[in-house]
């Protein structure tokens, strides 16, 4: 007898308000199979508020678990179960757990849908007031200061805006560390508790948005900062392009593909590049 794969489905869960769940979350949780919940007391208070009650079984999947947990809720699949994915907030995957199981889920010729929800990387880019007709997702940043400033600098010429999350003990630091890579002027916007009560949009430039976060900011918090300007041919001077190489290489590209690159940005001949690197290491030598 051949059974016939289940169906994964990641379910967008409110970000905030309890109002913005969709329609169709309340009924996977209350038909699905499994259940895999990121914190299974946050779950019991989501179906409480919606007036659920689930038939199928809960099991926690969260980033100390995910990985062992998958091949189970593979196998569940694999015979035929709905199985439901929510996270604490927002769409699974982004950020939260849920990649290895649709990749695993993926692998096995599982179909994978979704029920579209709230998302805070979405909700703040729109309420920033920066372009939004291109943008990329950058998640967290490394915590130790060194490699955030240098994962900061590898993005410092990217045009596109840029969304982050982070923790608000480490808010203030961030930013400061967004000023030194972009600059202090760079315009960007702290989305604070977007859809909650107290939900705060503080816009102005990385310099002072860095002076007011060292007052101490609390709640969820998600950064869109302002992409970088188009440099004009021969605005950028040596350093800068020596800069820009070195944060390429730092990256991982070599020497002479960082050096085409940074001079495709700037308009600029790859020569004249090249021979601000070479005048650079013979000052340095």
């Amino acid at each position: 007898m051949t059974v016939t794969p289940g169906i994964l489905v990641l379910a967008g869960t409110p970000i905030g308000d309890i109002a913005d769940a969709p329609p169709r979350l309340a009924e996977e949780l209350a038909t699905a199979d499994v259940i895999a919940a990121e914190d299974t007391r946050r779950l019991r208070r989501l179906t409480q508020a919606l007036g659920v009650q689930p038939a199928g079984r809960v099991v926690s999947y969260f980033e100390g678990n995910e990985s062992a947990r998958t091949p189970e809720l593979v196998e569940a699949l694999a015979g035929g179960a709905r199985v439901l994915l929510v996270t604490d907030a927002g769409m699974p995957s982004v950020s939260d757990p849920g990649y290895r199981l649709v990749a695993a889920a993926v692998e096995k010729d599982v179909r994978v849908t979704a029920v579209p929800g709230p998302s805070a990387v979405l909700t703040a880019l729109a309420l920033s007031g920066l372009p939004v007709d291109r943008f990329c997702f950058e998640g967290f940043l490394p915590r130790k200061a060194g490699e955030r400033l240098s994962r900061l600098r590898e993005v410092a010429g990217e045009r596109r805006t840029l969304v982050y999350f982070e923790a608000p003990h480490r808010l203030d630091a961030t930013l400061a560390a967004m000023a030194e890579a972009f600059g202090s002027e760079r315009r960007a916007a702290v989305c604070r508790e977007l859809t909650k009560t107290y939900e705060e949009v503080k816009r102005g430039p990385l310099g002072e948005l860095a002076e007011w976060a060292a007052e101490g900011v609390r709640g969820e918090i998600t950064v869109v900062v302002e992409g970088a300007g188009e440099p004009a041919a021969g605005e950028l001077d040596a350093a800068e392009l020596v800069r820009r190489v070195r944060v390429r290489e730092e990256a991982g590209e070599r020497r002479k593909e960082a050096i085409a690159a940074v001079a495709a940005e700037a308009g600029l001949p790859k020569r004249e590049v090249f021979d601000a690197v070479v005048a650079a290491k013979n000052a340095n030598a």
